[in-house]
């Protein structure tokens, strides 16, 4: 009966609706205000080549193109088994919102990479191999006012694809951080906390079940122990809003015609519902914090094994 009331008005002047939407009303806001002073992360010291370089030296960038590309279709014929199975109906869940962000990231990054293989491979030649060739062909240069021109027009036609790219590394920045947390807040609430009491008839842990709780978060770690992308506190801003924006989804949908909550600690209905929604509030840092820590033991054991091998970013 109270599901069915979600419709109502009563059930949305409640006290516990208040205090609920206050606690992630105000986290939303305080991460806008930090995002409007501070204009996005690390765009300021950022290297377009952490983007797409490899942290492995001698580790060409075509080998994490690979990886990229593969991570995304395999995550894509996961989400593909799990529609074919179980419907539309999953985009309900938190779990396959992460999905997508993290397959999202991979096919932006496969696309950086294809991009940086190309920069790479277009490397001007060594100082010495210069100087020879510029020494050879100094009397067949074009005049002044000719190589002007030239210039122009590459610096012309070139424009519009470095506006490009640097909308596309900003925003694959974005979704890696985001991803980041999302992952893990995914897979340690459904193995920890769901699992554990989601017994009987109505539920039954299949394989698919567990690598959509799984895949996600080791493909993104295997990312990150080969590329240089840059992973800072923050991305937890990004991580915050990502699911504030699926509360209010949820939200939305009871307010106008949904009446089943996919997640119970997400109901409003019972007064335990404000500490829910705290908890949930107060797991983003140490979910965030975990993958931080992950990225700094990356660094640190890495490094004393490796020394000569692993190039850091910034």
């Amino acid at each position: 009966m109270e599901n069915s009331s979600s419709m109502s008005v009563e059930y949305w002047v409640r006290w516990q609706v208040l205090v609920c939407a206050l606690i992630f009303i105000l986290p939303t806001a305080i991460a806008v205000v930090h995002l409007r002073k501070r204009g996005g992360g690390v765009r300021g010291t950022l290297k377009p080549a952490d983007l797409w370089d490899p942290c492995w030296r001698n580790l060409h960038p075509r080998w994490l193109l690979f990886y990229r590309a593969f991570a995304f279709v395999a995550m894509a014929f996961f989400l593909y088994q799990t529609v074919a199975a179980f419907g539309f109906f999953v985009f309900f869940f938190y779990t396959q919102w992460s999905f997508a962000l993290v397959m999202l990231y991979f096919a932006i990054a496969t696309i950086v990479s294809i991009r940086g293989c190309r920069i790479h491979g277009s490397k001007p030649i060594q100082n010495g191999e210069r100087d020879k060739f510029l020494n050879n062909n100094s009397e067949e240069t074009t005049s002044p006012s000719k190589d002007k021109e030239q210039k122009f027009e590459l610096h012309r036609n070139q424009t519009p694809i470095i506006e490009q790219l640097r909308f596309l590394d900003n925003l694959l920045l974005i979704v890696y951080q985001t991803c980041a947390g999302a992952v893990m807040l995914t897979d340690i609430v459904f193995w920890c906390l769901l699992l554990p009491f989601m017994t009987g008839d109505n539920f039954k842990l299949t394989l698919l079940i567990g690598c959509m709780h799984s895949v996600n978060a080791v493909f993104l770690i295997i990312e990150s122990a080969l590329s240089r992308m840059p992973f800072t506190w923050f991305g937890l801003i990004y991580f915050v809003m990502w699911s504030c924006a699926y509360v209010v989804f949820q939200w939305v949908l009871h307010a106008c015609c949904f009446t089943w909550w996919p997640y119970p600690f997400l109901d409003l209905s019972t007064p335990w519902a404000p500490l829910w929604y705290l908890a949930l509030a107060l797991v983003h840092i140490p979910c965030y914090g975990l993958y931080m820590l992950l990225m700094k033991a990356k660094y640190t054991a890495l490094s004393g094994m490796f020394p000569h091998a692993l190039v850091r970013s910034i």
